[in-house]
């Protein structure tokens, strides 16, 4: 595999330390708006034969064909299997429309063949897990990982289950067909995630230790030894051995091996999990590497002297980035574009009471990364050049009628050039998603060679070849980029006033936002 020496580096380490998959890039396709998402997840499970494994925060109640879907795959094949592990505090909201309600007559009509998840975070504990609200105890963290799989197949994105992620609210879609051993890997990590996860149970089912009613259905805990509260060393112990396990079966040869000098049509998967909360700090990891790896080298069409850059691309919908990844950031040689939503993008834009003034927070959380980019001297010069490149540049996406959650990393050899690299997944980079959310995302690596060209110089699209059909990921990297991109304005953020309340909110909750 022809790995770009910007990020030949990072490859190399993470082959040594994590679970890789290659993946034939002609099965790889990145969709760009909402509806093509919620499509081809009706139209996945509509032909899934074994098994659907389904991984989101919440699923919502504004679009039933959902449910009807899963429902009618369910009744039609009887083989069918179907598994959701969802985020207990933010599907058990007080109401009819609470996820769970949505989903017990499901559990009732297939009760052998519905197997639904609901993960805790033990940080919300004791007298204060009695009094936080249901609508503010998703702050002591959240289950947050995305994976929409059937069968053999599988798409990561960011994208929940509720009408406004089906329409008009942004994210990101990465499918992969054809996959078994992606797929199974993704199954797998769902399925180790439920085994310190409350089951949800119709509310005839008998109570064991730690389970309890709630709202018409049972909560039921799985490990009668482990106090939900104290789960920590056991979910630390379970997603290392997990990774452990996928690792070794990729030396025992089960994957095909890391070639970095062959030429193949294979991009390689790395999968990457953070859990601050249990000690597993594997996206920290991984960006360190990247960008302390990640350095300038010399220009071939401008003087010997003259520097060519890595270009990285940044997003977040709930831009506040982690510390470190600041820090990383504001030390690397890399360009650095960082697109993050505006206020009216901002899905809490509008909302009543103290979340209402989320997106005046994330305005903060701005003003404050900008100064130490000023601080830094890294502010964006579109004319600058030399030993730090053009600098930092912060941006921010509007679109009239639609909020944005989009988030992941693009690292492009330069400036001119299609990415060779990008994270995608749940995390949203910031301190939330390091220190107290469990997340999964994914680092792909694409094959750096460049395609065949005609005699007019344009790439000659033929998919047989191995490095046309890296480049077609590639591309359309690019231009997932670049769709993100045309909503982008320049960062209006310097001339908002945050109120002084705003300011108190924000130095109390710290890292929940």
């Amino acid at each position: 595999m022809d790995i770009d020496p910007s990020v030949r580096e990072i490859t190399s380490s993470l082959a040594r330390s994590h679970p890789m998959f290659p993946v034939s890039s002609n099965k790889i396709s990145i969709l760009n708006e909402p509806p093509e998402f919620y499509a081809l997840l009706l139209d996945m499970i509509r032909r899934a034969e074994h098994r659907i494994f389904i991984s989101s925060l919440y699923i919502g109640s504004a679009r039933p064909e959902l449910i009807d879907a899963l429902r009618n795959a369910l009744r039609q094949k009887t083989q069918l299997h179907l598994y959701l592990q969802l985020d207990l505090n933010r599907s058990t909201r007080p109401g009819p429309s609470s996820t769970a309600k949505i989903l017990l007559p499901l559990l009732e009509a297939f009760p052998s063949r519905v197997h639904i998840s609901l993960f805790r975070s033990p940080n919300l504990r004791g007298i204060l897990a009695k009094l936080v609200p249901p609508r503010f105890n998703e702050g002591w963290g959240t289950w947050h990982a995305k994976i929409y799989g059937v069968d053999d197949e599988v798409m990561i994105s960011g994208a929940n289950l509720n009408q406004s992620y089906f329409t008009n609210r942004q994210d990101r879609y990465l499918h992969f067909s054809a996959q078994p051993v992606l797929a199974q890997y993704c199954f797998d990590f769902l399925r180790t995630i439920s085994s310190f996860s409350y089951e949800l149970l119709p509310s005839t089912s008998d109570l064991g230790h730690h389970s309890y009613h709630h709202e018409g259905y049972v909560l039921h805990w799985p490990d009668p030894a482990t106090h939900p509260h104290h789960i920590h060393r056991k979910a630390e112990l379970a997603l290392s051995s997990f990774q452990a396990s996928h690792r070794t079966a990729h030396e025992l040869g089960n994957t095909a091996p890391l070639t970095p000098n062959s030429q193949s049509e294979n991009v390689i998967v790395f999968p990457i999990i953070q859990a601050g909360l249990f000690n597993i700090r594997e996206e920290e990891n991984a960006l360190s590497l990247l960008f302390r790896h990640l350095r300038p080298k010399p220009s071939s069409t401008a003087t010997p002297t003259s520097l060519s850059h890595p270009l990285v691309d940044l997003t977040s919908g709930y831009f506040g980035l982690y510390q470190p990844y600041q820090e990383h950031i504001l030390a690397s040689d890399a360009e650095t574009r960082i697109v993050v939503a505006s206020p009216k993008a901002n899905g809490f834009y509008g909302s009543k009471g103290m979340s209402g003034r989320i997106p005046e927070g994330y305005t903060l959380l701005e003003q404050r990364f900008v100064r130490a980019v000023q601080k830094a001297h890294r502010l964006w010069d579109p004319m600058a050049s030399g030993a730090r490149g053009r600098g930092v540049q912060l941006s921010e996406w509007e679109r009239e009628g639609w909020t944005y959650h989009a988030k992941g990393i693009w690292v492009s050899p330069d400036a001119s050039s299609p990415p060779v690299l990008t994270l995608f997944g749940s995390t949203n980079l910031n301190s939330r998603s390091a220190r107290i959310d469990t997340e999964l995302s994914f680092i792909m690596v694409v094959p750096s060679a460049t395609p065949l060209a005609d005699a007019s110089g344009e790439p000659v699209k033929d998919v047989s070849s191995p490095s046309s059909s890296a480049m077609s990921i590639r591309l359309q990297l690019a231009d997932e980029i670049s769709r993100i991109r045309a909503f982008a304005i320049d960062w209006k953020g310097g001339k908002r006033k945050v109120r002084f309340w705003t300011k108190v909110i924000v130095r109390l909750v710290k890292g929940m936002l």
